[in-house]
């Protein structure tokens, strides 16, 4: 069953077509990645998912109000953690909890119960005298995540929450989010990271406005046309260039510190050619091997985008 479902949803500023009429259903009970590059339209996605900005044309629904015309609905069956987190500097952690409830009209028989449950879920007891402008990146996004937690939401938005935290606190978020999943929570999180999608039962890939694949990890991967050769060297940008010439390849991209590079045809041939191209430019190949595709070479793949947008 869809808890949440828009359709056509399209959304201008000035000239600029952030989102283009976009259609999509999210299952109840699903962690749903939305991929892509900065300027994607993630943001306005989101934004227009939760009923806080007005498509310019198109409508969509959340557990079966409409976003056009029930946003109050809407925003007492969601949680949403933006980019910034929202929270107040001066307050402490338990102070911002509290204000939480206040703003989401939580029942004062329930109050207290919710921030406890809240304070053990995110590790921030031992921290709730603390006032926020004190915490470290993970702590406050913790504790954006509990805030948004505090009217128990059946469906949770979060807008790149790992963006600019140290791994330790990604791998902890990742494990929070599991856990409410396992509680029965739909959620719905935009990423530029390619190692997240793979933690999300569905992914859809957002570029320039428009959602261009919808699917499962496994079923996108699959879709990929071509074998892939990983090929490390010491001259990256050198190797590209060279390879470029290739006849057998489709594609050449830098992917961390090796190139990906995407061939069809008679595999023995291409490695061959690729190893003699890097020969007589000089270049001394360290390893080169077939490696399956990584969703990061699916997103190229149908958008054509250069190296360096997205994040392995």
């Amino acid at each position: 069953m869809s808890l949440l479902s828009i359709r056509e949803l399209t959304r201008k500023f000035g000239t600029t077509v952030a989102v283009d009429h976009l259609t999509l259903d999210v299952e109840e009970g699903e962690i749903f990645g939305l991929i892509g590059p900065d300027g994607a339209g993630k943001t306005t996605t989101m934004r227009l998912m939760l009923g806080i900005l007005k498509a310019d044309s198109g409508d969509g629904s959340v557990g079966g109000f409409s976003l056009s015309r029930e946003s109050e609905s809407i925003s007492s069956l969601t949680g949403y953690v933006s980019q910034t987190f929202s929270l107040y500097g001066e307050l402490t952690v338990e102070e911002n909890l509290a204000l939480f409830a206040d703003l989401y009209s939580v029942p004062e028989q329930d109050r207290l119960p919710r921030l406890k449950r809240l304070m053990q879920f995110s590790r921030l007891d031992p921290f709730r005298d603390r006032m926020v402008k004190n915490l470290s990146g993970g702590m406050r996004q913790k504790l954006a995540l509990s805030c948004a937690l505090i009217h128990t939401p059946k469906l949770l938005l979060l807008d790149e929450p790992t963006t600019g935290v140290d791994p330790l606190s990604r791998r902890d978020l990742w494990k929070l989010l599991f856990d409410l999943w396992q509680e029965g929570v739909t959620i719905i999180v935009s990423t530029p990271y390619m190692d997240e999608a793979e933690r999300c039962i569905r992914v859809g890939f957002l570029n320039q406005g428009k959602l261009i694949a919808v699917g499962r990890p496994d079923e996108l991967r699959s879709r990929f046309r071509g074998t892939i050769f990983e090929i490390l060297v010491d001259q990256r940008f050198a190797a590209k260039e060279a390879l470029a010439r290739a006849e057998h390849k489709t594609d050449v991209n830098l992917f961390g510190e090796c190139l990906h590079v995407t061939v069809e045809g008679d595999l023995e041939s291409a490695e061959a050619e690729l190893r003699s191209s890097l020969e007589q430019a000089g270049i001394m190949i360290r390893t080169l091997r077939r490696v399956d595709p990584t969703m990061e070479d699916v997103f190229f793949q149908l958008t054509g985008k250069p190296d360096g947008e997205l994040v392995g």
